[in-house]
C-alpha cells in the first residue's frame, strides 16, 4: 500500500491499541502503521480458531509490542487503553458456522466484550479515536443489489446478531458519550496473512492452500454473486476512518473490488496460479441455511465522504496472495 502523505502526519508518533493485532487484517494494520511511525501496541488471544499468528509480524521484532490478553477480561483493559490514541478493534470470532454450534462464545466476543471495552474507553480514556470491523453479513439476504448502508439488517446467524450489537454499542458510546467511533462493514477480506488451514474467516484462503497443494477445490453452488476487498485497501480504509473528521459516527460499507461468481472466481484464481482444478458441488444443507445468496456492496458513501475506493482488481488480489503462500504455506497449516 502507497501510504496517502496525510497518514504520516497522523500517526507518526501517536500511541495505537490493536485487538485482534496478530490475525489477518490486524496485522496487515499494524505493519502499515509501523511504517508510518506509530507506536503500536497488539492485544490478542492467540486462540486457535480465531486466527492469530505470530508468523504475521514476521520482521516487525521490537518495533511492536505484543500482549497475548483477551478482550473478555475485563480488569485488565484500562491498562492497554490507557495513554492510547487511536483504538482498532478487531477482536472478534468470525466464523457463522461456529456462532451457530457455540451461540454462547459469540455472545461473549462479539457483543458483551465490545461493552466491556467501550465502557473502559469511557472511563479511562475518553478521548482515543476508534474504528470498529464489522460485516456485510448483518444486512443477511440482500432484498437488492448492490447493498447500501440504508438496507435492512437482518442477520441470518447469530455471528451477524452480535456483530450489528457490537456495532450499535459503538455508535451509542459515540453519540451519547463522546467516545469517537467509526463502524466498517467488511466484506470478503482477501490477501496475505489470511487463514488458509479452514473456512473461519473466509473460503478463499481454503481455495488457495487446496491449489497449492495439488487438491481438486470444491465449488459450492457455483453462481453465486460475491465481491471482495484486498487486504491494503481495506487498511487504507481503517487508516481514512481514524483521521478523516466526516468519519466520526458513520458507518461503511468496504467492497467494490467487482462481482464476481463463485465458479468464476475459482476459475479465475486457477488462471493465476497456472495450476489446479475446481469441481462444482451441491451447497452442504447446514451452510445452505445460513447463505445469503447474491451479495455484493455499494461503495459510494465512503467513496463520498471518506475518498476512499479500491485500487485493486480480484485477479491482483489472488496473484499476490498466491504468491504469498508460495513461500509462507507451511507458517499457516
Amino acid at each position: 500500500m502507497q501510504p496517502r502523505p496525510s497518514f504520516a502526519k497522523a500517526f507518526k508518533g501517536r500511541r495505537v491499541l490493536i485487538t485482534g493485532g496478530l490475525g489477518f487484517i490486524g496485522s496487515n494494520l499494524a505493519r502499515a502503521l509501523v511504517a508510518l511511525g506509530a507506536r503500536v501496541t497488539i492485544l490478542d488471544s492467540l486462540i486457535p480458531e480465531y486466527g492469530g499468528n505470530r508468523r504475521n509480524l514476521h520482521g516487525l521484532g521490537r518495533q511492536v509490542a505484543v500482549h497475548i490478553a483477551d478482550v473478555r477480561d475485563r480488569p485488565s483493559l484500562p491498562e492497554f487503553l490507557r495513554g492510547q490514541h487511536f483504538l482498532f478493534n478487531l477482536a472478534g470470532q468470525t466464523s457463522h458456522m461456529d456462532s451457530m454450534t457455540d451461540p454462547e462464545t459469540d455472545l461473549e466476543i462479539n457483543c458483551r466484550a465490545q461493552l466491556t471495552l467501550l465502557e473502559a474507553c469511557r472511563k479511562h480514556n475518553p478521548g482515543i479515536r476508534v474504528v470498529f470491523a464489522s460485516t456485510r453479513q448483518i444486512y443477511g439476504r440482500p432484498d437488492y443489489l448492490p447493498v447500501d448502508e440504508k438496507h435492512p439488517l437482518r442477520p441470518v446467524d447469530v455471528n451477524g446478531i452480535n456483530k450489528l450489537a457490537g456495532e450499535e454499542y459503538h455508535l451509542l458510546y459515540s453519540g451519547v458519550h463522546g467516545i469517537r467511533s467509526t463502524v466498517l462493514r467488511l466484506t470478503n477480506t482477501i490477501g496475505p496473512r489470511m487463514r488458509v488451514k479452514d473456512a473461519r474467516q473466509t473460503f478463499v484462503g481454503v481455495w488457495i492452500r487446496q491449489i497449492l497443494e495439488g487438491k481438486p477445490v470444491e465449488v459450492w453452488g457455483g453462481d453465486q454473486l460475491r465481491d471482495f476487498t484486498y487486504v491494503d485497501d481495506a487498511v487504507e480504509a481503517f487508516l481514512l476512518a481514524a483521521t478523516h473528521p466526516k468519519a466520526v459516527g458513520g458507518v461503511f460499507n468496504l467492497g467494490g473490488m467487482g462481482r464476481v461468481s463463485l465458479r468464476g472466481l475459482a476459475k479465475t484464481l486457477v488462471a493465476v496460479a497456472g495450476q489446479g482444478s475446481y469441481a462444482m458441488k451441491a451447497f452442504p444443507a447446514d451452510r445452505k441455511k445460513i447463505d445469503i445468496g447474491n451479495y455484493y456492496s455499494d461503495c459510494r458513501l465512503i467513496a463520498q465522504k471518506l475518498g476512499w475506493k479500491p485500487r485493486t482488481t480480484i485477479r491482483q488480489a489472488l496473484a499476490r496472495t498466491v504468491e504469498y503462500y508460495r513461500q509462507e504455506l507451511p507458517y499457516y497449516l
